[in-house]
């Protein structure tokens, strides 16, 4: 596959990230994983978000490299070599740390992007389609779907691929592959 920026979209549990590997399965090693999960977060242990980590861990194999990045994703995109394949695995988990830190939303993804722009290799990021739902009863889970809704979005302008993934089976929304 050819380089450039890939999102993949889904909702919970519908096979996204697995897709994703799956694309960078061909591409050489060592493969990069960026985790944005915090395995505490605010410090209290949890036991369940440890056990999908691990999940995910053992599920990839040898070939990768796994760096966690529940913050600076531009920066650690940064130090990476430009053509080393990449998977961002999940923006959603990235935009909601940012937005509970009362970070600097626009700001962030615009770092994050201008880090994107840098790479000529491959760059598959996984995001939660969060739209699908009922709209939510207060005003921070509103904020939420509305930033996450207008980040998959200006990375959709971006991407040369999207792909929907829903119950295991890939949806193509978009291909400009050469």
């Amino acid at each position: 596959m050819n380089g450039g920026l890939v999102l993949v979209l889904g909702g919970a549990r519908s096979g996204k990230s697995r897709f994703a590997e799956a694309l960078l399965e061909r591409e050489p090693e060592p493969r990069a994983y960026i985790a944005t999960a915090e395995k505490a977060f605010g410090g209290i242990p949890d036991p369940e978000m440890e056990a999908r980590i691990a999940l995910h861990r053992a599920r990839r194999g040898a070939g990768w490299e796994t760096f966690e990045a529940p913050l600076d994703l531009a920066g650690l995109l940064a130090t990476l070599p430009p053509e080393r394949p990449v998977l961002v695995d999940c923006l959603t988990l990235w935009l909601t740390n940012h937005l509970l830190a009362e970070n600097d939303l626009d700001a962030e993804v615009d770092a994050f992007e201008a880090a994107l722009a840098a790479r000529p290799g491959l760059t598959v990021c996984v995001a939660n389609e969060v739209g699908f739902g009922i709209v939510p009863d207060n005003a921070l889970a509103r904020r939420f779907r509305d930033a996450a809704g207008l980040l998959n979005q200006r990375l959709a302008r971006k991407a040369r691929r999207v792909v929907l993934v829903v119950a295991g089976l890939p949806l193509t929304l978009k291909d400009e592959t050469p």
